[in-house]
């Protein structure tokens, strides 16, 4: 009979001293007080080298259950090695297999090329007899705990072999998952269930496809670092820089001129161009006063690109220099960028990424600039870097370098379609020419200021992409590598995804309301393949996109542009040369909060419907038959989620209010203040734009608001005093504003901010890595207060008492699942 202290394990039921002095030292990383799923793994891989190769040999009197243990493992082992011809077993020995482990674990499986393939290979046919294997339900329900349980245990281990792991976790989970649904959940004697079921078995089809080249395209990135130039300025090559315009106000063009000219160059290999479209007097006049060329050409034929041709064909520099003329590049830009092109003589392409210091309405309506990482961090942080190790970087537009000779070679930048960027870098591809691509932030500018028009350039870009696979598909034709071609394919697919996701947000009203079984099977079946493929493509996907892309977050990114992505996608595949260039708005301003009603149209009407669904879901629970009781809790679980990621959609739609005219960013940087009376008194910066900064200032009891001073800024070994007025004080925090500057120091001022060197680098470096749980903690916020908003704008004397309510239940809800650490 059990007497209550009787031990609970097989560890323990030695005495306490034998384990504390021979079992424990042979764990010395391992805390058995609080043992985790990576301990219990440590501990295995342990006890195998224990056993089979002696290392760390235990104790001389083992217990007699590990002695067991090991002769058996050791027998074993002997047999496997008898296995081996005679003439190799000097190249296996345990030394060398414990060598080669270490070796493993430390560097890249793909490193040594015939291991690489050969793991390649044996992976593809262990995954394929994974996937096919028809398993019992008990026989699933164990399999998935396993893979559950080694994707527990490998995803916190640093390195690239975790992240293969993850990812065939993934793919025999996801595999599993869609031969199911293929083969077993199809109800074939019901034609609207059949209909329904093909509709979402092929948005299934589309995003396992997406996910799949996902994982190729960026689960290893290349990381590559600068080249060096040649000692000898007089080596280095003549750069032309483009900075294209159309309608932008003068003042956004400005700091781009300014710190073009300022780049660390040749001046006798530089030469900057205003190309102006827009044909403005005033701009004119301020290339001549900046020294830079401005050029005009008769017609605005080709909009951007041909802009780019007609000065590519007056120009005659060895390279050339894109930025849009929002773009303000730092002074080192050249110098980190040109060294590649000097090392290898067919690079064509270099790009950097488009960095934003203002937020786009994604961030400045959800309230979480710089806190989460913003929709393009994910393509410019990580896509871009895995398509570099393919020879696939995409020209993008701008913050770009292209050799001029290529490009002449190909026509110039491509002009068939509205993303003349990536049909150009796709043409140059084809000759043979490489790209290359530098993740470091060399360039930032002005992101998109309304809803409106980052849908209006989304839509441009996805007419664009279906354009580019329509008229010169990279997935047929010469010239490119298979890596290339799954590259630019994935790209293409990506645009593609607006009809998808609105299969998935409509798609548990197929049971809801017309109680149509979309997929033919019990609830207890769909949860065992549904769940394991939703759980491990989400932990292999935060584990690669951690530091770029949020759990969940996507899901708002594209709900919210959908709808707008749909129609002219579908449009492009069918007449790809329908649709033109437009150009996106920057600088503009949102006088007052408003609700934009017209574009949230395709919201609501999903809102609606998907709360139809709940009502009618609520109902069958209790007036419909029992065995469908389970069947309904998914589809209602389903719907709810939707409307939680459109209430995020509908958040966005609230054009938060803009009056600042110069965004400011956040930089510590030190500074001088000079006083009218000849004080000299040391300050910090906190943040800058072109019209103020906010500083710190220790010595602050005499300064007062409406105060005259100097601020005082140093780059390299030279400083810049600029005329200022306290604006306000709040302690030892001042903000000035800047008093009318003349050209000369307007320029200075760029060369002290948006152009140093260092002024975006470790820009994001405080940030969090994702933590999934507490993601969805942030988008259910999110989503609650879209409905929040939409009640104010809608009811605004009657919205408070209903706003109340639904704070409560979705705050006590949220209130079991963990925070997203804040930014120190």
């Amino acid at each position: 009979m059990d007497n209550g202290n009787a031990p609970q394990s097989l560890l323990f039921r030695t005495p306490p001293g034998f384990f504390r002095e021979r079992i424990a030292p042979l764990f010395p990383q391992v805390d058995f007080k609080n043992l985790r799923p990576t301990d219990l793994v440590r501990i295995l891989i342990q006890a195998v080298w224990l056993a089979v190769f002696r290392i760390n040999p235990p104790p001389p009197r083992p217990h007699v259950h590990m002695r067991w243990w090991r002769q058996r493992i050791t027998r074993w082992g002997r047999q496997v090695m008898r296995l081996v011809p005679q003439r190799w077993r000097h190249r296996v020995t345990p030394s060398r297999i414990r060598r080669h482990l270490e070796h493993l674990a430390k560097h890249d499986v793909w490193a040594n090329r015939p291991m690489g393939v050969a793991t390649y290979l044996l992976t593809v046919g262990i995954l394929v007899i994974t996937i096919i294997t028809p398993f019992s339900l008990l026989s699933q329900l164990i399999f998935m705990a396993l893979l559950w349980f080694i994707a527990l245990s490998v995803r916190r281990i640093p390195g690239n072999l975790a992240t293969m792991i993850l990812i065939v976790l993934s793919a025999i989970a996801s595999g599993r998952y869609l031969w199911w649904r293929i083969n077993y959940t199809l109800n074939w004697d019901d034609l609207l269930d059949l209909t329904l079921g093909f509709v979402l078995l092929s948005a299934e089809l589309f995003a396992w496809l997406v996910l799949m080249l996902g994982y190729f395209q960026s689960a290893r990135p290349l990381r590559r670092q600068p080249a060096s130039l040649p000692a000898d300025p007089s080596q280095w090559p003549s750069v032309d820089i483009f900075i294209p315009t159309y309608n932008e106000p003068l003042d956004v063009v400005k700091p781009t001129v300014h710190a073009a000219l300022a780049m660390d160059w040749p001046e006798d290999k530089l030469n900057v161009y205003l190309l102006d479209d827009g044909r403005r007097p005033e701009f004119r006049q301020f290339a001549q006063e900046a020294g830079v060329r401005y050029m005009i050409r008769p017609d605005n034929s080709h909009a951007k690109a041909g802009n780019l041709n007609h000065a590519l064909a007056r120009t005659g520099g060895e390279f050339v220099a894109i930025f849009d003329c929002d773009h303000i590049p730092t002074r080192s830009f050249l110098q980190v960028n040109m060294g590649w092109f000097l090392r290898d003589p067919k690079l064509a392409l270099m790009q950097t990424p488009h960095h934003f210091f203002s937020p786009d309405p994604f961030e400045r309506n959800l309230g979480n600039f710089g806190a989460v990482p913003n929709e393009n961090e994910l393509f410019y942080g990580l896509v871009q870097d895995g398509n570099d190790l393919w020879n696939a970087t995409f020209f993008c537009g701008s913050c770009a370098v292209l050799r001029r000779k290529p490009l002449e070679e190909i026509g110039g930048i491509a002009v068939e379609t509205v993303t003349e960027d990536a049909h150009t870098a796709l043409r140059m591809h084809r000759l043979g020419y490489n790209s290359a691509y530098l993740k470091i932030p060399q360039a930032a500018g002005l992101a998109t200021e309304s809803f409106s028009a980052h849908v209006g350039q989304r839509i441009r870009w996805a007419r664009g992409m279906i354009q580019i696979f329509r008229l010169d598909n990279p997935l047929l034709g010469k010239g490119l590598s298979l890596p290339q071609r799954l590259c630019y394919g994935n790209a293409m697919l990506h645009f593609l995804s607006g009809i998808p996701r609105l299969v998935f947000l409509a798609a548990p009203l197929a049971f809801l309301l017309l109680h149509s079984y979309i997929i033919y099977a019990p609830a207890v079946l769909i949860l065992l393949y549904v769940a394991p493929h939703i759980l491990h493509s989400s932990i292999a996907n935060s584990r690669i996109q951690g530091k770029y892309r949020y759990s969940f977050w996507a899901e708002i990114y594209e709900t919210a542009l959908a709808w707008y992505i749909a129609r002219p996608t579908t449009t492009a595949l069918f007449n790809p040369h329908k649709g033109s260039f437009n150009v996106t708005a920057k600088g503009g301003l949102v006088p007052e909060e408003h609700f934009d009603w017209s574009i949230s149209k395709p919201f609501l009407i999903l809102v609606v419907l998907n709360l139809l669904g709940v009502l009618f879901g609520l109902w069958r629970l209790v007036d419909g038959p029992d065995h469908e009781v389970n069947t309904v809790l998914i589809n209602l679980g389903w719907a709810s989620y939707n409307l939680l990621i459109l209430g995020a959609a509908l958040a966005v739609a609230v054009e938060a209010r803009q009056v600042r005219q110069a965004h400011r960013v956040e930089f510590d940087m030190p500074a001088a203040l000079l006083m009218p009376d000849g004080r000299y008194l040391k300050a910090e910066t906190r943040d800058f734009s072109l019209g103020g900064m906010s500083i710190h200032c220790k010595e602050h009891d005499n300064l007062e608001a409406g105060m005259p001073l100097q601020v005082s800024l140093r780059v390299g070994a030279r400083s810049y005093a600029f005329p200022a007025t306290i604006a306000r004080r709040d302690g030892g925090l001042l903000g000035v504003k800047f008093q009318e500057l003349t050209p000369r120091q307007e320029a200075e001022l760029v060369q002290c901010t948006f152009g140093r060197a260092d002024a975006w680098i470790g820009w994001a470096a405080k940030r969090p890595l994702d933590r999934p749980l507490a993601s969805l903690r942030e988008v259910m916020a999110k989503g609650l207060t879209g409905y929040q908003r939409l009640l104010h704008f809608a009811f605004p004397h009657h919205a408070q008492p209903l706003i109340g309510h639904a704070r409560g239940l979705l705050g006590y809800l949220a209130s079991f699942l963990p925070r997203q650490p804040a930014i120190p």
